[in-house]
């Protein structure tokens, strides 16, 4: 008999705990596990050795079937950058001591490209020092930039979030006779995938977000209002989707006046305002009513408007996390191989965390169109399946019910 571990880490999103409730279920249908322990805000948790007994807290059907549909993380995140062991062993130190002393023998850790460099640096530890304990990612976060999957839990519900939100501000903008813009920046700092998969409107037959402006491509002040105003011969309402990072050059974040100049533990900086800056600017320079709106943090957790695509899915990866590590695998990350578009068909597999650490997965270029002011069909063909149907939500006095730890 032995036990396991998990802990989720980084940004919150509407599936991360559907993932925790896969790990618990491929966990507690394996006899030899004993103890299933949930690690309070991430790796840190691990540290302070400050665990909680899954098997205490899941204790019904319904309770797991109502995590998995519970947005955030329930055991709590951290952005905790491990040092490199060479110089400061102790973090390594104290984790395997713990560990050990738990007789936990796997560890899972849910979380986006810096949850990842944990991963790697746990395992790599771990191996050197022929301590028998598998490590074993399961990938999460809403910028669906974590490399060699083709795409990430979590992703499918905010873009399914984002689309329905810009549908409604479509409606909204409609509403009057004058010619009118609106811009709505949507979260990426590097990868523009989610502003992207504003496209799927156009299943619907809906022209709008008329402009998409991501990241990846090079960003002009002077073309956007040019693309702003060829728009407005067409369209009184002028819908805009652009990405929090995108650029005037390689180097410098457009919206770096207007943002935060803090950073996480891995440096990464917080950014918004460029949704604001682009509306003084479209203001002065075009002079029409011009709005601006930041969808925020609400893109990350909106579980009332979740994909069961994504939802179903993250249940999945979590659960073949747990049959990887009975496997003897150690030092990968879960991830979707999509075998077909029509029909949706994926397949489950391990990949080298190496591979996969501190690298990001940006949106195609080729699905870029000529003017970097739009995404392609094939854009169009990569989001549709992620965001299908609808978890059905269980309601008590008017409002969704979530799973908590303090209830």
């Amino acid at each position: 008999m032995f036990n396991i571990a998990v802990a989720q880490s980084g940004g919150p999103t509407s599936a991360i705990n559907s993932s925790l409730a896969g790990v618990f279920a491929g966990a507690a249908a394996t006899p030899e596990i004993e103890c299933i322990y949930g690690s309070l805000n991430g790796i840190e948790g691990v540290i302070k050795d400050n665990f909680i007994d899954l098997r205490k807290i899941l204790t019904s059907d319904y309770d797991r079937e109502l995590l998995k549909k519970t947005p955030s993380t329930i055991l709590g995140s951290c952005r905790y950058k491990l040092k490199n062991p060479d110089e400061d062993p102790s973090d390594y130190e104290k984790i395997a001591a713990v560990l050990s002393k738990h007789n936990i023998r796997a560890f899972f850790y849910i979380g986006g490209n810096d949850s990842m460099d944990t991963v790697m640096k746990l395992d790599a530890y771990f191996k050197e020092h022929n301590i028998q304990i598998k490590v074993i990612g399961v990938p999460k976060t809403i910028d669906n930039d974590v490399m060699n999957t083709d795409h990430t839990p979590g992703f499918g519900s905010a873009a399914k979030y984002v689309a329905t939100s810009l549908q409604e501000i479509i409606r909204d903008s409609r509403v009057y006779s004058i010619p009118s813009v609106t811009i709505v920046e949507v979260m990426g700092r590097d990868a523009g995938w989610l502003t992207a998969s504003s496209c799927v409107l156009r299943a619907n037959g809906e022209p709008a977000p008329h402009l998409i402006y991501l990241p990846e491509v090079e960003f002009s002040i002077d073309k956007f209002l040019d693309d702003v105003k060829e728009a407005q011969k067409r369209y009184k309402a002028v819908i805009v989707a652009v990405s929090e990072g995108i650029r005037c050059d390689d180097e410098k974040y457009l919206s770096t006046g207007f943002s935060s100049e803090l950073t996480d533990a891995f440096g990464h900086k917080y950014l918004s305002g460029i949704g604001k800056y682009l509306e003084n600017v479209t203001a002065a320079n075009i002079g029409c009513k011009v709005r601006s709106i930041e969808l925020n943090v609400m893109q990350r957790c909106s579980s009332h408007i979740a994909s069961l695509t994504d939802i179903n899915e993250a249940e999945e990866i979590g659960r073949a996390a747990v049959k990887a590590a009975l496997d003897g695998e150690s030092g990968k990350m879960m991830v979707f191989r999509r075998m077909s578009n029509n029909p949706y068909r994926v397949e489950i597999l391990t990949s080298d965390i190496r591979e996969i650490a501190n690298k990001e997965k940006k949106f195609p270029v080729e699905w870029i169109n000529n003017e970097h002011n739009n995404v392609t069909t094939d854009a169009l063909n990569y989001f549709l399946p992620l965001i299908q149907g609808e978890p059905e939500i269980e309601y008590r006095n008017g409002i969704p019910v979530h799973f908590r730890l303090d209830q």
